[in-house]
């Protein structure tokens, strides 16, 4: 399994390797973006079976990556025939058009043209169109293609032509680690300061009308070197998992205003600490989430600045809707997970049996 280090592709991946563990299948799990970090190597600790094979290539959407790509492939190659693995579970798009002698199931949890149009509201530009080519490449080379909702399946078809059928399968997270408390006056959001998708930005405007605080955990450190300096809200920083999981047991509120989420792991982690959820009015939200969540356009201030107020002043509503939140998140368990991934892994290979999941496949 490949999986990046920057990202939430990394939590992800984690958090299945811990539950396919269990189920007796092993995985070499190969890194690239950055080396890991001491809190990541921490938690990859106690997975026995894992087996870590860790870079620091380029990733596909970075600038200057075309020869860190090629050369993350031919490095995967080699760890393929070392491992002499069932299946190789891709999470990055160029490494589907390999010759693997394993099959091969594609994972595509986001990219940068879909990115592009939801932050930016135009097509990506021309200097993109390599990356389009090998994305597009990549899909089509791949045995199976995936992605944790339908909206980021539809979104392969916009905007590289791919037209298979592909699978939806949820991601999943531990309720071990995230569960309520006593609930505080205060909201949370958590993401990167600079990522437009996020939309931070519209609770840096919304926070100063409120009768409760903002908190955001997350980086203030850009690409490219420079800080962006929030205002209006209290600035948490990066905080480690459990420093989190502490904040969200607490929020009553979690706000993400995003323009850009097809799936959104902090919302899940929020969810399953029984956070009332204000989320961004997009497809893949609504889809996760249903009635679960209230819904705000990114670019509608008043709105947004309306849905915290009316939650604040009504603690009953925030309490049905943290039960809600809660009660949907619950769905998304790492064991539903892992089934459901067995399941995608046996109609590549018949090696991985999963009879009992086969319902919770689903193909758009």
């Amino acid at each position: 399994m490949t999986a990046d280090t920057v990202g939430g592709v990394w939590s992800y991946a984690v958090e299945l390797a811990r539950a396919l563990d269990k189920r007796g299948v092993g995985v070499a799990l190969a890194t690239m973006g950055a080396l890991l970090t001491p809190e990541q190597r921490r938690q990859i600790r106690d997975i026995p079976s894992l087996t870590l094979h860790e870079s620091d290539w380029r990733l596909e959407w970075m600038q200057q990556s075309s020869d860190d790509v090629q050369r993350a492939g031919e490095w995967l190659l080699e760890i393929e025939r070392e491992e002499q693995p069932q299946l190789v579970h891709l999470n990055q798009f160029s490494f589907g058009a390999l010759p693997f002698a394993a099959p091969t199931l594609l994972v595509a949890h986001s990219c940068v043209l879909s990115w592009w149009r939801a932050v930016h509201g135009e097509a990506a530009p021309p200097v993109w169109n390599s990356y389009r080519a090998k994305v597009a490449k990549g899909l089509a080379g791949a045995g199976r293609v995936a992605a944790p909702t339908g909206a980021m399946l539809r979104s392969l078809r916009e905007n590289y032509g791919h037209g298979r059928a592909g699978l939806v399968l949820g991601n999943g997270r531990s309720s071990a680690q995230y569960r309520p408390a006593a609930k505080q006056p205060f909201i949370l959001a958590a993401g990167r300061f600079w990522d437009g998708a996020k939309n931070l930005e519209a609770l840096q405007a919304v926070a100063p009308g409120l009768a409760w605080p903002i908190h955001v955990a997350g980086s203030t450190s850009q690409p490219d070197g420079g800080t962006v300096m929030p205002a209006g809200v209290e600035c948490l920083g990066e905080l480690a998992p459990e420093a989190l999981a502490a904040r969200m047991a607490s929020a009553a509120i979690y706000a993400l205003p995003a323009r850009y989420e097809p799936f959104g792991l902090s919302v899940l982690e929020a969810g399953l600490s029984g956070c009332a959820l204000v989320l961004g009015d997009i497809p893949s939200l609504r889809e996760v989430w249903g009635s679960a969540a209230v819904y705000v356009a990114a670019n509608d201030h008043d709105a947004l600045r309306r849905a915290l107020s009316r939650l604040i002043e009504r603690p009953a509503e925030r309490t049905r809707l943290g039960a809600a939140a809660r009660m949907r998140a619950l769905h998304f368990s790492p064991d539903r997970m892992a089934d459901a991934y067995l399941a995608a892994y046996a109609s590549l290979h018949p090696g991985f049996v999963a009879a009992e999941a086969k319902e919770l496949l689903c193909v758009s």
